[in-house]
C-alpha cells in the first residue's frame, strides 16, 4: 500500500510514507529541560517510520509555556539533543527538531515573572498550560494572563531567535527542522485577526500577518538551506481562542509564498477530536495549486485513511501521534495488521519510565 512504500524527493529521502506526529511529553532533565539518553531511546525506539519530528522545543529562554519541554539554545541542551540524533540514526531514521515559541500561551513562571508576549495584549480564553513549581508540586493547569504585545524590536529578536535555534539543531545533527506556526502558538497567533490587532505592517491584511512567518522561514532557511525546513500550519484548528474567519486564506497566501522558497515540505495540524470539523476538499485542491512541495498530513488518520489521501494526491506523507506512545513498531503493525496496544502505562507529561519507553515491540 500507499502508505508503507519509499518516498523520495531532491530534500526528502524516506523508507516510508509515515511520520512521527510532534507530540509534547515534559521528560527532559533538570534543571535547564536538557534532552536526554530516555528521549535518546524514546524516539530510537520509533526510527522504523519514514520521519521522527520531535517535541515542540524552545528556541529561547522566554519561548515555554509548559513545564520540563526541552529546548535548543544552551549548550548543555545541544549535546542532549546530540545523544538523540545518534540514536535514532543509529537506529536508521530520519529526525527533524520542531521549533516553537508560544507566544501568550505562557505564563510568569517561565518568564521570570514577566507578562509572556504576543502580536497584541489579548488575554486568550480557555487557554491553560501545565505548570510544575512550588505552588503545583504535582504539576496543575493554570490561566494564561494578558500577554504584552511585542515591540518591533521583539519581533526582529525572534526571528533571530529561531534562526539561531535551527543552527543549533543542524549542529546536534538533526536532517531538519520544522517551524510551529500552528495550534495556537506566537506564529499562528500573527496569522490571526482575533489575537492580532496590530495596526502596523504585522497586522491588519493578510500580506501583513503572514509577514512574521515568511520572516522567520526566510531568515531560518538562509542560515542552514529551504530544503531543510518545514512549516507547521493549522487551518482549522481553533482551540487555544484561535477562532478566526479569515485564517484559511491567510494560511493560503502564506502556503503560496513558502512554496516560493522551496522548503522540505508543509505540515497541516488538523483537528483530531470526536467531532472536529472535516477539511473540505476544495482547501485542499487550492492547496496543492498554491504549493508544489510536499504535503503532510496529521490527524485522526488510520491505514486506510492515509492510503486513501496518498493516492487522491492531497497529500504524499501522513503523521502519525498518540498511536505512536503504545506502539513504537505503529508501521509494523499498521503494515501487517496488528493489533494496536493502548496507552495506560505512566503519564502523558512528566514522569520517567513507565508510559514512556516501556511499550514493548508486537514481537
Amino acid at each position: 500500500m500507499s502508505l508503507f512504500t519509499p518516498y523520495k524527493t531532491t530534500k526528502l529521502s524516506l523508507s516510508n510514507r509515515m511520520v512521527m506526529a510532534p507530540m509534547t511529553r515534559s521528560r527532559t532533565t533538570q534543571p535547564g529541560n536538557i534532552p536526554n539518553e530516555m528521549m535518546a531511546q524514546y524516539y530510537a525506539q520509533r526510527a522504523s517510520t519514514g520521519l521522527i519530528i520531535t517535541e515542540a522545543t524552545q528556541i529561547s529562554d522566554d519561548s515555554q509555556g509548559y513545564s520540563f519541554t526541552p529546548g535548543v539554545y544552551t549548550p548543555e541542551q545541544i549535546s542532549g539533543w546530540q545523544k538523540v540524533t545518534s540514536a535514532v540514526h543509529q537506529s536508521g531514521g530520519k529526525i527533524f527538531n520542531q521549533l516553537w515559541h508560544v507566544g501568550r500561551v505562557s505564563h510568569p513562571v517561565f518568564q521570570q515573572g514577566q507578562a509572556p508576549i504576543a502580536p497584541s495584549a489579548i488575554e486568550p480564553t480557555d487557554t491553560q498550560v501545565w505548570v510544575v513549581d512550588a505552588k503545583h508540586p504535582d504539576g496543575q493547569m493554570v490561566d494564561c494572563p494578558v500577554p504584552r504585545e511585542m515591540t518591533h524590536q521583539d519581533i526582529k529578536r525572534v526571528v533571530n531567535d529561531f534562526a539561531d535555534a535551527a543552527e543549533n539543531a543542524i549542529e546536534a545533527g538533526f536532517d531538519g527542522v520544522e517551524i510551529h506556526g500552528g495550534n495556537g502558538y506566537l506564529i499562528d497567533q500573527f496569522l490571526r485577526t482575533n489575537s492580532n490587532h496590530r495596526t502596523d505592517s504585522y497586522g491588519g491584511s493578510r500580506e501583513n500577518r503572514i509577514r512574521f512567518l515568511m520572516e522567520v522561514i526566510a531568515e531560518v532557511s538562509q542560515r542552514v538551506g529551504a530544503d531543510k525546513v518545514g512549516v507547521r500550519l493549522a487551518p482549522f484548528v481553533t482551540f487555544k481562542d484561535m477562532n478566526c474567519p479569515d485564517i484559511v486564506n491567510a494560511i493560503l497566501l502564506a502556503a503560496e509564498q513558502l512554496s516560493q522558497l522551496d522548503i522540505a515540505y508543509l505540515h497541516l495540524s488538523e483537528a483530531d477530536w470526536d467531532d472536529a470539523p472535516q477539511i473540505p476538499a476544495n482547501f485542499r485542491v487550492k492547496l496543492r495549486e498554491v504549493f508544489a512541495g510536499t504535503i503532510i498530513v496529521a490527524g485522526r488518520y488510520d491505514t486506510a485513511r492515509a492510503c486513501e489521501i496518498i493516492d487522491s494526491g492531497y497529500a504524499d506523507l501522513v503523521a502519525f501521534g498518540r498511536a505512536f506512545i503504545a506502539n513504537p513498531d505503529l508501521p509494523f503493525r499498521l503494515q501487517t495488521g496488528k493489533a494496536l496496544a493502548d496507552f495506560d502505562k505512566g503519564p502523558l507529561f512528566g514522569g520517567g519510565a513507565a508510559g514512556y519507553i516501556d511499550y514493548p515491540n508486537y514481537s
